[in-house]
């Protein structure tokens, strides 16, 4: 395997080890700080954070080599705010609605929505090994939306995580194309634009935090699973693709059904078990797919005279 290859499986793992703290923290903190105010909070910690960074960078007389964003990726970063304002919103009233260990584990539905996205919009081809793990995984996430098989009750908490998971998907391939840009500068906009939108909603909405000492607590969460999880994504985005780098991360909701088990010692209904076996099998499917740029490079060999 490519050294390249390793580098970006790396950083994909360890932006996903990073993000999957936010849905069991979440979910506490929820009883404290209602959610559209929490999505601002999560993404200005975010923001905050790698300001500190490079103010650091700054005094220790770091010179960055990246490139800046310009004027031409202005569409991509418009959508890319827009859909972070709306993601973690959705996210957050799914958790309010369902447990978090759900919450956790229906995040993987971001990897289908992220390779359809890519396959449809951006052309990146979808290997059939990667075809079967999105099967597993979506016939999951129908498990996981069901409460009651018997009377085929829908769960709207979930509806509402999977439609985060969607917005997400979108946000994740217009992130692809900027992920040749300066990361620290990506992660800026998103926490700073994304944060301050979410939380001016928010109080339009008449949403107030009851106890101060959450915001602080929010924030850290924020720069955690939001700032420095984005700041590795976009990273591994360079080395593996939008879809690829997607199915790596799909390890970040077991990690968070592990964590949220262990904080709410919650025993789930028998659904998400059957839910759990089916994830666990899309997503090693998702993961060990042959790297598309591997392939390329491999047709292009055998055409070589």
């Amino acid at each position: 395997m490519q050294k390249t290859v390793k580098r970006g499986i790396f950083l994909a793992i360890l932006a996903a080890a990073l993000y999957a703290v936010n849905s069991p923290f979440s979910k506490l903190l929820l009883h404290f700080v209602p959610p559209t105010l929490m999505a601002g909070l999560l993404y200005l910690g975010a923001g905050a954070g790698m300001l500190l960074i490079a103010a650091f960078r700054r005094v220790r007389g770091e010179k960055g080599s990246e490139q800046p964003l310009t004027r031409a990726q202005l569409p991509y970063t418009l959508a890319m705010i827009v859909l972070d304002i709306a993601a973690p919103i959705f996210l957050l009233m799914g958790l309010s609605a369902t447990t978090a260990a759900n919450a956790s584990l229906l995040n993987n539905f971001e990897i289908v929505a992220t390779a359809l996205i890519a396959l449809a919009v951006f052309r990146e081809r979808i290997s059939p090994r990667l075809w079967m793990g999105i099967l597993f995984v979506t016939l999951s996430c129908a498990f996981l939306t069901v409460e009651d098989l018997g009377s085929l009750q829908f769960s709207y908490g979930s509806l509402f995580v999977l439609l985060a998971c969607v917005c997400w998907g979108v946000e994740n391939n217009c992130t692809r194309k900027l992920s040749g840009k300066d990361p620290m500068q990506i992660v800026l906009l998103k926490g700073i634009f994304s944060g301050l939108g979410s939380v001016l909603i928010g109080l339009f909405l008449g949403e107030r935090i009851g106890t101060w000492w959450s915001v602080p607590a929010v924030l850290l969460v924020g720069f955690v699973a939001y700032g420095l999880s984005i700041f590795f994504y976009v990273h591994a985005q360079r080395l593996l693709g939008a879809a690829r780098t997607s199915a790596y991360y799909a390890v970040a909701p077991f990690i968070g059904t592990l964590l949220s088990l262990l904080i709410f010692r919650e025993l789930p209904r028998y659904t998400y078990f059957v839910a759990l076996g089916l994830m666990i099998v899309g997503a090693f499917l998702c993961a060990s797919d042959e790297p598309l740029f591997k392939r390329k490079n491999q047709a292009k060999t055998k055409n070589d005279p």
